[in-house]
């Protein structure tokens, strides 16, 4: 967008640089404004249009050439911030301005109570002629007429309908393509970006897929969001926004301070928190009022999300785990400490405070976080050492392999019944289909009955209602029976039995191994350890149904 005031002399000729020919004071604005924003895209609206039109009205109706040349090239009409009219108004206080001339009024602007409000009181407040060429307008402060006032109000209010409808159809096209999983935006999110063929689907970006591959990994193996930017402006990795104007683009974010030109725990936190990193488009999480420059918050059950529309950069699972350690808000690890296997999984039993990780003489123990901070009053002094829980933990996921018979045939057992289900689902549908063609030649044998008249028009009308009830409740049931479940992201039973079977035996504990088997870790007053493993509730319903 540019914003230009111009100074020209009867010819034309830009003399803003030649020495004593500049307008005398006071003088006409002649004002120009375009912006593809509202629609604007008649070549008649050109800028260069609008100049040769109001210069040649100035010198040839108007018979002057004592007139400056304002122009807002890019600026939307429903808002008045607009540079060069800013000079305008500034200009008029200094009484330096006899008249303003606009090719119509829609260049004036198109917010309609405030493009009236300078029309009726603030340009004859201060003595300013209006001229609205096409509009064949000319209003100066001391026309008495209200008939052209009238005239003049209806015009800028349907101004002001059009961008409103140029919106409203631009937005109902943005949401088309949102529902069809197809990406609408400036720029993509870090780690992608818009294919060159098509810019509406996104792919890997891969040396930013790489950077948030890490994040994530890193924040998997204990390392908190702080720590996490620290390390990565210590490599001197570029922030997202730093690396989108690195590749040519002309970002801003405009949530950013201008001097924040690094990492911080903000961005770390969105990349970690964005859907789109597992293959899910999610557009629509906010809207924007014409004539509003801050954009509103939608809530969630208002967001376009459609999943598989672009490559994954982070898998379901990994996601998934992150978002469960991010809503327990793990404490930041230190960078100078070791971090520990369960930064994040294991609290007190009896407050549901974290644990505090103490070391002292190299042993390192758990202790409850409420005792430590504030003593007896709060809870008690119960701990467990680091090892004695590392080898509890490897004792349990090593019994749970070995006692548990037969893994593999019971995923085959269950793949085997899984199969049964689905054959049996199928010819449940299959008959169902088979009645709904059975109901439809019904209808139509009705249909061709009453045509004949052998049944009455009423007869007709009850047959056909009864059929196509009939035909709703088979169509119900079809829906019901190949009706896909949304899940939750949790692997299934047989993911879980396949990942045990793959681990085999544990030989040591690991960070990776606590947060994919751990959901959680509580530890009690009384010396009891109670231990939530992710796979729980599967292996339960297993084994009961083996038994």
């Amino acid at each position: 967008m540019t914003a230009v005031a111009e100074r020209q002399t009867g010819n034309g000729q830009d003399i803003s640089s030649v020495e004593g020919s500049q307008p005398k004071l006071p003088h006409w604005a002649l004002y120009i404004r375009l912006s593809r924003e509202d629609g604007d895209k008649a070549e008649s609206l050109s800028v260069e249009h609008q100049r040769m039109k109001l210069t040649a009205y100035a010198e040839q109706t108007l018979g002057t050439t004592n007139y400056e040349v304002y122009v807002d090239d890019g600026w939307t009409g429903t808002n008045f911030q607009r540079p060069a009219f800013q000079r305008i108004l500034a200009d008029i206080a200094k009484k330096q301005i006899i008249g303003i001339v606009v090719k119509d009024l829609s260049r004036l602007g198109r917010d309609n109570p405030k493009s009236s409000y300078y029309v009726h009181d603030f340009f004859p407040e201060n003595k300013v002629r209006l001229i609205a060429i096409d509009d064949n307008v000319d209003k100066n402060y001391y026309d008495l007429d209200t008939s052209e006032d009238m005239m003049i109000d209806v015009k800028n209010m349907f101004n002001g309908f059009y961008p409103r409808d140029i919106s409203n159809k631009v937005r109902s096209t943005f949401r088309t393509k949102q529902h069809a999983g197809k990406f609408i935006g400036a720029f993509a999110s870090y780690g992608y970006k818009k294919d060159s063929t098509d810019h509406n689907q996104l792919v890997v970006d891969e040396p930013a897929a790489e950077v948030v591959r890490r994040i994530f990994s890193m924040y998997l193996s204990g390392l908190g969001q702080n720590t996490i930017a620290k390390r990565l402006n210590e490599e001197n990795i570029p922030c997202p926004s730093e690396y989108k104007k690195m590749q040519g683009l002309n970002y801003r974010n405009c949530n950013r301070l201008e001097s924040t030109a690094y990492w911080t725990y903000s961005s770390i936190r969105n990349i970690l928190r964005n859907e789109i990193y597992t293959g899910v488009m999610v557009q629509n999480k906010s809207f924007r009022q014409i004539c509003k420059h801050k954009a509103m918050k939608l809530p969630k059950e208002e967001w376009i999300i459609v999943p598989d529309t672009h490559e994954a950069i982070i898998d379901r699972n990994t996601f998934d785990k992150v978002q469960q350690l991010l809503s327990q808000n793990t404490r930041q690890t230190n960078l100078n400490q070791n971090i520990h296997f369960f930064a994040g999984l294991i609290k007190c039993g009896d407050c549901h405070r974290a644990m505090a990780k103490i070391q002292r003489q190299g042993v390192v123990t758990f202790s409850c976080g409420s005792y430590n901070r504030y003593g007896t009053s709060k809870c008690s002094a119960h701990y467990i050492r680091e090892e004695v829980l590392n080898q509890i933990i490897l004792d349990d996921l090593n019994a749970i392999i070995a006692n548990i018979k037969s893994l593999e045939d019971i995923i085959k057992a269950e793949e085997q019944d899984k199969t049964a289900k689905e054959a049996k689902k199928a010819d449940e549908v299959r008959k169902l289909k088979q009645e709904i063609e059975r109901f439809q030649t019904k209808k139509k044998r009705a249909y061709e009955d009453y045509a004949e008249d052998l049944i009455s028009k009423e007869d007709y009308i009850s047959y056909k209602a009864r059929y196509e009830a009939q035909i709703q409740t088979l169509n119900g049931q079809i829906a019901f029976l190949t009706g896909e479940s949304t899940g939750n992201g949790r692997p299934t039973r047989s993911d879980w039995l396949n990942r045990l079977l793959e681990i085999g035996h544990v030989e040591e504990m690991t960070r990776q191994l606590a947060v994919e088997m751990i959901g959680q870790i509580y530890i009690y007053q009384n010396n009891t350890i109670k231990i939530i493993y992710n796979f729980s509730d599967e292996l339960e319903d297993l084994i009961s149904e083996n038994e």
